[in-house]
């Protein structure tokens, strides 16, 4: 209940969330609500450095290339650091898989936890320079093996996720976050450094009116990608055709689409046969979230969530969004296989 002064007394911050989530839970044990804990610290931290990134000159390149052939941003490496860091003081990781790093990250024995976590620490970094909206995307697992944590542990399947979510470094700095029962949108609070439920139980619209693709590389899509297209810009049926969006970060995009409704796409092509965004720690996060508000995420030939892993930076074809959407999509898919 709020006082006269307008000033929340009984405020629902996201350590209370998760609190409140686990005590229903069975067998809870407080091991996730202390992970999600260390992740919010660190996407606090990452927060913070994204907003200074200019001052204290962490823009611009750090001189390499990441493991996905991607240049490396000197708040790449910041909030990665900070990222491994934080989970594995949490001491409820047994292993992690970043962007960043080529090898599976084990825990040291003596901070071993059940969980893994697989993370992109900073989603869309090509856009830090020009000051456009960046993300942090991660997916928490249950480790499935026992006694050395391997690679077996983090190759699961969406299906398999506990708790998912990403953070937008926009005009605010907004956590999404699913523990499986529903998608909630909390805002970081700079005043009291919480992040405050601004949205429960978020839903996607069954329809949208805004499609999101690099259409850069129209030349090299797939004929029906273009035919597609062609269908959402040149109606036949009198509709007014679809408006484009496309950012280049995909927190960003994901999270708009999520908010109007509509349609993601980044599709194979001739130069990206599999696809460019990788599975475990871009899209499957992503589609765990998506179907909680009700979307729909494929590879156009499969449920996302139902992909068994090869690799730990393993690319697929990824298209999300509202359901009619998506599945007037897949028409186009089916009709010219």
């Amino acid at each position: 209940m709020s006082d006269q002064s307008g000033f929340d007394t009984d405020v629902w911050t996201l350590t209370r969330f998760i609190i409140e989530t686990g005590r229903q839970a069975k067998g809870a044990t407080g091991e996730l609500t202390q992970l999600i804990n260390a992740i919010l610290t660190a996407v606090k931290a990452v927060s913070c450095a994204v907003r200074k990134a200019g001052l204290v000159h962490l823009q611009g390149l750090a001189g390499s290339v990441n493991v996905t052939g991607d240049d490396v941003k000197k708040l790449d490496v910041l909030s990665n650091q900070l990222f491994i860091n934080m989970l594995q003081a949490s001491y409820s990781t047994c292993c992690m898989v970043s962007e960043e790093n080529q090898e599976l990250v084990v825990t040291p024995r003596d901070k071993r936890g059940k969980y893994v976590v697989c993370f992109d620490p900073l989603d869309g970094s090509s856009n830090i320079d020009c000051l456009a909206s960046i993300g942090t995307i991660f997916a928490i697992y249950k480790r499935v093996s026992e006694g050395e944590p391997t690679e077996k542990d983090a190759l699961q399947p969406g299906r398999s996720i506990v708790c998912a979510g990403y953070t937008l470094y926009g005009s605010a700095t907004l956590v999404a976050l699913s523990t499986g029962a529903g998608l909630h949108f909390f805002m970081l609070d700079p005043a009291v450094g919480e992040f405050i439920l601004t949205e429960k139980n978020v839903k996607i619209k069954p329809k949208g009116k805004i499609y999101s693709i690099n259409e850069g590389y129209a030349k090299y899509f797939h004929p029906s990608i273009n035919e597609y297209l062609k269908h959402k810009k040149y109606p036949q049926d009198g509709s007014a055709p679809y408006g484009a969006r496309y950012v280049g970060s995909m927190v960003s995009d994901v999270h708009r689409t999520i908010a109007y409704g509509g349609i993601f796409m980044y599709p194979a092509n001739e130069k990206s046969p599999k696809g460019k965004l990788r599975l475990l720690y871009e899209c499957n996060p992503i589609a765990f979230l998506v179907e909680q508000a009700g979307g729909v995420a494929t590879t156009g030939a499969q449920r996302v969530l139902d992909i068994e892993p090869e690799a730990l930076h393993q690319r697929v074809p990824f298209v999300v969004g509202s359901p009619d959407d998506v599945n007037e999509y897949l028409t186009f898919v089916r009709k010219h296989q």
